[in-house]
Protein backbone atom coordinates (compact mmCIF):
# COMPACT_ATOMS: atom_id res chain seq x y z
CA UNK A 1 0.00 0.00 0.00
CA UNK A 2 1.20 3.15 -1.22
CA UNK A 3 1.78 5.61 1.78
CA UNK A 4 1.16 9.58 1.87
CA UNK A 5 3.81 11.56 4.32
CA UNK A 6 1.82 14.41 5.67
CA UNK A 7 2.14 17.19 7.86
CA UNK A 8 0.46 19.80 9.65
CA UNK A 9 0.89 23.75 9.48
CA UNK A 10 0.35 23.51 13.22
CA UNK A 11 -0.39 21.86 16.18
CA UNK A 12 -2.92 23.42 18.10
CA UNK A 13 -6.59 22.40 18.57
CA UNK A 14 -7.36 21.12 15.18
CA UNK A 15 -4.25 19.98 14.17
CA UNK A 16 -4.84 17.59 17.48
CA UNK A 17 -8.23 16.80 17.04
CA UNK A 18 -9.18 16.66 13.52
CA UNK A 19 -6.14 15.59 11.52
CA UNK A 20 -2.95 14.06 13.66
CA UNK A 21 -5.55 11.26 14.66
CA UNK A 22 -6.80 10.24 11.74
CA UNK A 23 -3.33 10.32 9.75
CA UNK A 24 -1.74 8.39 12.17
CA UNK A 25 -3.92 5.94 12.68
CA UNK A 26 -4.72 5.26 8.67
CA UNK A 27 -3.33 2.80 7.25
CA UNK A 28 -2.64 5.19 3.80
CA UNK A 29 -0.81 7.99 5.95
CA UNK A 30 2.66 8.53 7.76
CA UNK A 31 2.37 11.71 10.05
CA UNK A 32 5.57 13.09 9.44
CA UNK A 33 4.65 16.15 11.82
CA UNK A 34 4.01 19.59 12.22
CA UNK A 35 5.15 23.19 12.00
CA UNK A 36 4.94 24.03 15.93
CA UNK A 37 6.38 28.19 16.77
CA UNK A 38 6.26 28.60 20.13
CA UNK A 39 5.05 25.53 21.81
CA UNK A 40 6.40 21.54 21.20
CA UNK A 41 3.42 19.58 22.37
CA UNK A 42 2.96 16.99 19.44
CA UNK A 43 5.80 14.84 20.80
CA UNK A 44 3.64 14.44 23.77
CA UNK A 45 0.98 12.28 21.51
CA UNK A 46 3.08 11.38 18.50
CA UNK A 47 6.90 10.85 20.16
CA UNK A 48 8.14 9.66 16.88
CA UNK A 49 7.70 12.20 14.32
CA UNK A 50 8.91 15.56 13.73
CA UNK A 51 8.19 19.22 15.29
CA UNK A 52 9.10 21.32 12.36
CA UNK A 53 10.75 25.57 13.47
CA UNK A 54 9.99 26.22 9.88
CA UNK A 55 7.92 26.25 6.82
CA UNK A 56 10.68 26.34 5.35
CA UNK A 57 12.08 22.69 6.46
CA UNK A 58 8.36 21.19 5.45
CA UNK A 59 8.72 22.94 1.79
CA UNK A 60 12.45 21.60 1.38
CA UNK A 61 11.58 18.48 2.73
CA UNK A 62 10.70 16.20 -1.01
CA UNK A 63 9.79 13.31 1.22
CA UNK A 64 6.15 15.10 2.14
CA UNK A 65 3.71 14.76 -0.09
CA UNK A 66 0.56 16.39 1.54
CA UNK A 67 0.36 19.59 3.85
CA UNK A 68 -2.49 20.31 6.27
CA UNK A 69 -2.96 24.16 6.15
CA UNK A 70 -4.59 24.73 9.81
CA UNK A 71 -3.23 28.06 11.00
CA UNK A 72 -5.64 30.84 11.34
CA UNK A 73 -7.78 31.76 8.19
CA UNK A 74 -5.37 35.02 7.24
CA UNK A 75 -2.68 33.09 6.74
CA UNK A 76 -4.14 30.16 4.31
CA UNK A 77 -3.71 31.94 1.05
CA UNK A 78 0.13 32.92 1.76
CA UNK A 79 0.86 29.36 2.88
CA UNK A 80 -1.46 27.25 0.83
CA UNK A 81 0.30 29.29 -2.04
CA UNK A 82 4.37 28.69 -0.94
CA UNK A 83 2.56 24.55 -0.39
CA UNK A 84 1.55 24.19 -3.75
CA UNK A 85 4.44 25.69 -5.35
CA UNK A 86 6.71 23.71 -3.60
CA UNK A 87 5.04 20.65 -4.85
CA UNK A 88 2.73 19.52 -2.09
CA UNK A 89 -1.00 18.58 -2.59
CA UNK A 90 -3.03 20.54 0.19
CA UNK A 91 -6.12 20.14 2.75
CA UNK A 92 -6.99 23.84 3.81
CA UNK A 93 -9.09 24.48 6.76
CA UNK A 94 -12.30 26.59 6.73
CA UNK A 95 -12.58 29.25 6.11
CA UNK A 96 -11.10 28.49 2.44
CA UNK A 97 -9.35 31.52 1.79
CA UNK A 98 -10.57 35.06 2.89
CA UNK A 99 -11.65 36.54 -0.22
CA UNK A 100 -13.18 34.58 -3.77
CA UNK A 101 -9.83 35.73 -5.73
CA UNK A 102 -7.66 34.14 -3.48
CA UNK A 103 -9.65 31.05 -3.89
CA UNK A 104 -9.64 31.58 -7.44
CA UNK A 105 -6.37 31.77 -7.75
CA UNK A 106 -5.24 28.77 -5.52
CA UNK A 107 -7.73 26.52 -7.74
CA UNK A 108 -5.50 27.94 -10.68
CA UNK A 109 -2.15 27.13 -9.23
CA UNK A 110 -3.17 23.68 -8.31
CA UNK A 111 -4.05 22.68 -11.45
CA UNK A 112 -0.95 24.04 -13.20
CA UNK A 113 1.21 21.78 -10.46
CA UNK A 114 -1.20 19.00 -10.85
CA UNK A 115 -1.68 18.91 -7.05
CA UNK A 116 -4.67 17.92 -4.96
CA UNK A 117 -6.27 21.13 -3.16
CA UNK A 118 -8.98 20.10 -0.70
CA UNK A 119 -11.16 22.25 1.70
CA UNK A 120 -11.56 20.95 5.11
CA UNK A 121 -15.13 20.69 5.61
CA UNK A 122 -15.57 18.10 8.35
CA UNK A 123 -18.97 18.45 9.36
CA UNK A 124 -20.03 17.06 6.56
CA UNK A 125 -19.41 13.70 7.96
CA UNK A 126 -20.70 14.69 11.12
CA UNK A 127 -23.21 12.24 12.36
CA UNK A 128 -26.53 14.81 12.89
CA UNK A 129 -25.63 15.97 8.96
CA UNK A 130 -25.55 12.57 8.02
CA UNK A 131 -29.00 11.74 9.21
CA UNK A 132 -30.41 14.63 7.67
CA UNK A 133 -29.40 14.17 4.37
CA UNK A 134 -30.39 10.90 5.07
CA UNK A 135 -34.12 12.18 5.46
CA UNK A 136 -34.12 15.09 2.38
CA UNK A 137 -32.49 11.95 -0.08
CA UNK A 138 -35.63 9.25 0.80
CA UNK A 139 -37.96 12.20 0.13
CA UNK A 140 -39.70 11.86 3.84
CA UNK A 141 -40.78 15.42 3.80
CA UNK A 142 -42.33 16.12 0.54
CA UNK A 143 -40.99 19.15 -1.55
CA UNK A 144 -39.16 21.21 1.07
CA UNK A 145 -40.25 24.71 1.80
CA UNK A 146 -38.14 26.28 4.80
CA UNK A 147 -34.96 24.63 7.00
CA UNK A 148 -33.17 26.31 9.25
CA UNK A 149 -29.86 25.35 10.42
CA UNK A 150 -28.12 26.51 13.74
CA UNK A 151 -24.37 26.29 15.06
CA UNK A 152 -25.09 28.12 18.45
CA UNK A 153 -22.51 27.79 21.45
CA UNK A 154 -22.88 30.32 24.95
CA UNK A 155 -19.37 32.00 24.89
CA UNK A 156 -19.67 35.32 26.21
CA UNK A 157 -16.20 35.89 27.16
CA UNK A 158 -13.60 36.39 24.33
CA UNK A 159 -11.35 33.99 23.35
CA UNK A 160 -7.12 33.69 24.78
CA UNK A 161 -6.68 33.16 21.04
CA UNK A 162 -5.40 36.24 19.97
CA UNK A 163 -6.05 35.85 15.87
CA UNK A 164 -9.80 35.47 16.76
CA UNK A 165 -10.41 38.59 18.36
CA UNK A 166 -7.83 40.55 16.51
CA UNK A 167 -9.95 41.90 13.87
CA UNK A 168 -8.12 40.75 10.83
CA UNK A 169 -9.71 39.72 6.96
CA UNK A 170 -10.17 35.83 8.75
CA UNK A 171 -11.73 36.65 11.90
CA UNK A 172 -14.97 36.60 13.23
CA UNK A 173 -18.17 34.07 13.52
CA UNK A 174 -19.10 34.29 9.62
CA UNK A 175 -15.53 33.24 8.79
CA UNK A 176 -15.62 30.70 11.74
CA UNK A 177 -18.96 28.60 11.99
CA UNK A 178 -20.53 30.19 8.51
CA UNK A 179 -18.31 28.20 6.19
CA UNK A 180 -19.46 24.88 7.79
CA UNK A 181 -23.24 25.97 7.11
CA UNK A 182 -23.15 27.55 4.33
CA UNK A 183 -21.06 24.27 2.76
CA UNK A 184 -23.99 22.13 4.32
CA UNK A 185 -26.37 24.19 3.13
CA UNK A 186 -24.80 24.23 -0.64
CA UNK A 187 -24.27 20.31 -0.40
CA UNK A 188 -28.33 20.22 0.19
CA UNK A 189 -29.63 22.60 -2.00
CA UNK A 190 -27.33 24.06 -4.19
CA UNK A 191 -26.37 27.75 -5.56
CA UNK A 192 -29.39 30.03 -4.01
CA UNK A 193 -30.34 32.89 -6.23
CA UNK A 194 -30.28 35.49 -3.77
CA UNK A 195 -28.89 36.28 0.17
CA UNK A 196 -29.45 38.59 2.90
CA UNK A 197 -27.43 38.55 6.06
CA UNK A 198 -27.29 40.62 9.61
CA UNK A 199 -24.11 40.65 10.83
CA UNK A 200 -23.53 42.09 14.80
CA UNK A 201 -21.33 42.47 17.23
CA UNK A 202 -23.19 41.25 20.54
CA UNK A 203 -20.43 40.53 23.62
CA UNK A 204 -18.47 43.43 25.55
CA UNK A 205 -14.96 44.34 24.10
CA UNK A 206 -15.35 42.42 21.28
CA UNK A 207 -13.93 43.94 17.88
CA UNK A 208 -15.25 40.94 15.60
CA UNK A 209 -18.65 39.99 14.72
CA UNK A 210 -19.69 37.20 17.39
CA UNK A 211 -23.73 36.67 15.36
CA UNK A 212 -24.63 36.57 12.34
CA UNK A 213 -27.91 35.59 10.56
CA UNK A 214 -28.31 34.61 6.79
CA UNK A 215 -31.48 34.03 4.40
CA UNK A 216 -30.33 31.89 1.42
CA UNK A 217 -33.49 32.66 -1.28
CA UNK A 218 -33.74 30.27 -3.91
CA UNK A 219 -37.24 30.01 -6.31
CA UNK A 220 -39.57 28.23 -3.54
CA UNK A 221 -37.30 27.20 -1.04
CA UNK A 222 -35.91 29.47 2.00
CA UNK A 223 -32.90 28.42 3.78
CA UNK A 224 -31.84 30.45 7.08
CA UNK A 225 -28.27 29.84 8.51
CA UNK A 226 -27.76 31.31 12.01
CA UNK A 227 -24.90 31.46 14.44
CA UNK A 228 -24.76 33.48 18.29
CA UNK A 229 -22.53 32.90 21.32
CA UNK A 230 -25.10 33.88 23.32
CA UNK A 231 -27.57 30.28 23.38
CA UNK A 232 -27.43 28.77 26.83
CA UNK A 233 -30.29 26.46 26.33
CA UNK A 234 -29.74 25.06 22.78
CA UNK A 235 -32.75 24.30 20.27
CA UNK A 236 -32.50 22.03 17.47
CA UNK A 237 -30.19 22.54 15.21
CA UNK A 238 -31.55 22.00 12.07
CA UNK A 239 -34.82 22.86 11.24
CA UNK A 240 -36.54 20.90 7.97
CA UNK A 241 -40.54 21.60 6.76
CA UNK A 242 -41.53 20.45 3.85
CA UNK A 243 -45.10 19.81 2.03
CA UNK A 244 -45.79 16.15 3.96
CA UNK A 245 -43.82 16.96 7.00
CA UNK A 246 -41.07 18.12 8.91
CA UNK A 247 -37.75 16.99 10.64
CA UNK A 248 -36.02 17.95 13.85
CA UNK A 249 -32.61 17.51 14.92
CA UNK A 250 -30.66 18.05 17.29
CA UNK A 251 -26.45 19.02 17.07
CA UNK A 252 -25.46 15.59 18.60
CA UNK A 253 -22.02 14.92 16.99
CA UNK A 254 -19.54 13.62 19.35
CA UNK A 255 -16.63 12.99 17.58
CA UNK A 256 -15.38 16.42 18.31
CA UNK A 257 -15.98 15.78 22.47
CA UNK A 258 -14.35 12.09 21.80
CA UNK A 259 -11.70 13.52 20.62
CA UNK A 260 -10.60 15.74 22.52
CA UNK A 261 -10.89 13.53 25.10
CA UNK A 262 -7.79 11.45 23.85
CA UNK A 263 -9.85 8.93 22.24
CA UNK A 264 -8.96 7.45 19.34
CA UNK A 265 -11.08 7.02 16.11
CA UNK A 266 -11.22 3.27 16.44
CA UNK A 267 -12.21 3.25 20.25
CA UNK A 268 -15.43 1.75 20.72
CA UNK A 269 -18.51 4.33 20.83
CA UNK A 270 -16.91 6.44 18.37
CA UNK A 271 -18.93 8.41 16.20
CA UNK A 272 -22.49 7.01 18.37
CA UNK A 273 -24.80 10.12 19.29
CA UNK A 274 -27.10 9.47 22.83
CA UNK A 275 -29.96 8.12 22.14
CA UNK A 276 -32.10 11.42 23.11
CA UNK A 277 -30.32 13.40 20.21
CA UNK A 278 -31.97 11.63 18.39
CA UNK A 279 -34.27 13.64 15.37
CA UNK A 280 -37.89 13.65 15.22
CA UNK A 281 -39.89 13.12 12.09
CA UNK A 282 -43.63 13.90 11.65
CA UNK A 283 -44.75 12.98 8.18
CA UNK A 284 -47.22 11.49 6.53
CA UNK A 285 -46.70 7.78 4.63
CA UNK A 286 -49.34 6.49 2.29
CA UNK A 287 -51.91 8.52 3.93
CA UNK A 288 -50.94 7.82 7.66
CA UNK A 289 -50.30 10.52 10.16
CA UNK A 290 -46.83 9.49 11.56
CA UNK A 291 -44.29 10.26 14.24
CA UNK A 292 -40.88 8.95 15.37
CA UNK A 293 -37.59 9.43 16.58
CA UNK A 294 -35.18 8.22 13.62
CA UNK A 295 -31.61 6.24 14.18
CA UNK A 296 -29.04 8.79 14.29
CA UNK A 297 -26.32 7.71 11.94
CA UNK A 298 -22.86 7.31 12.74
CA UNK A 299 -20.45 10.31 12.45
CA UNK A 300 -16.60 9.45 11.28
CA UNK A 301 -13.92 12.38 10.17
CA UNK A 302 -12.51 8.57 8.63
CA UNK A 303 -14.05 8.64 5.87
CA UNK A 304 -12.83 12.08 4.86
CA UNK A 305 -9.34 10.96 5.14
CA UNK A 306 -10.48 7.68 2.98
CA UNK A 307 -11.41 9.66 0.25
CA UNK A 308 -8.69 12.00 0.37
CA UNK A 309 -6.02 8.92 0.17
CA UNK A 310 -8.26 7.55 -2.91
CA UNK A 311 -7.89 11.26 -4.47
CA UNK A 312 -4.44 11.60 -4.26
CA UNK A 313 -3.13 7.78 -4.95
CA UNK A 314 -6.18 6.82 -7.73
CA UNK A 315 -6.43 10.43 -8.80
CA UNK A 316 -9.86 10.19 -8.02
CA UNK A 317 -12.23 13.52 -7.29
CA UNK A 318 -11.28 15.39 -4.24
CA UNK A 319 -13.81 14.71 -1.40
CA UNK A 320 -14.33 18.74 -1.03
CA UNK A 321 -13.37 20.45 -4.33
CA UNK A 322 -11.27 24.25 -4.42
CA UNK A 323 -14.95 24.79 -6.11
CA UNK A 324 -16.69 23.72 -3.72
CA UNK A 325 -14.71 25.93 -1.44
CA UNK A 326 -15.01 29.38 -3.80
CA UNK A 327 -18.83 28.19 -4.03
CA UNK A 328 -18.90 29.35 0.16
CA UNK A 329 -16.27 32.46 -0.94
CA UNK A 330 -19.02 34.00 -2.93
CA UNK A 331 -21.63 33.42 -0.52
CA UNK A 332 -19.69 35.29 2.45
CA UNK A 333 -18.92 37.73 0.49
CA UNK A 334 -22.37 38.14 -0.75
CA UNK A 335 -23.01 38.37 2.80
CA UNK A 336 -20.35 41.09 3.77
CA UNK A 337 -22.05 42.71 1.05
CA UNK A 338 -25.76 42.52 2.33
CA UNK A 339 -25.03 43.51 5.77
CA UNK A 340 -22.60 46.68 4.82
CA UNK A 341 -26.08 47.51 2.49
CA UNK A 342 -28.53 46.13 4.33
CA UNK A 343 -29.97 44.80 1.14
CA UNK A 344 -30.74 41.42 -0.27
CA UNK A 345 -27.86 40.66 -2.70
CA UNK A 346 -28.65 38.31 -6.22
CA UNK A 347 -26.16 36.28 -8.06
Amino acid sequence: MKKIKTALLSFGMSGRIFHAPFINLHKGFILAGAWERNYKNIHQFYPDVISYSSLEEILNDKTIDLVVVNTPTFTHYEYAKKCLLAGKHIIVEKSFTTTVAEAIDLKEIAAKQHKKLVVFQNRRWDSDFKTVKKIINENLLGELIEAEFHFDRYKPALSPKQHKETKNSGAGLLMDLGPHLIDQALCLFGKPVAVFADIRITRALSKVDDNFDIILYYPLLRVRLKSSYFVREPIPAYVLHGRKGSFLKSRGDTQEAFLAANKKPDDPGYGIEKMNDQGLLHTEKEGVNLIEKIKTLTGNYMDFYTLIYDSIIENKKEPVTANDGIQVMYILEACIKSNAEKKIVFF
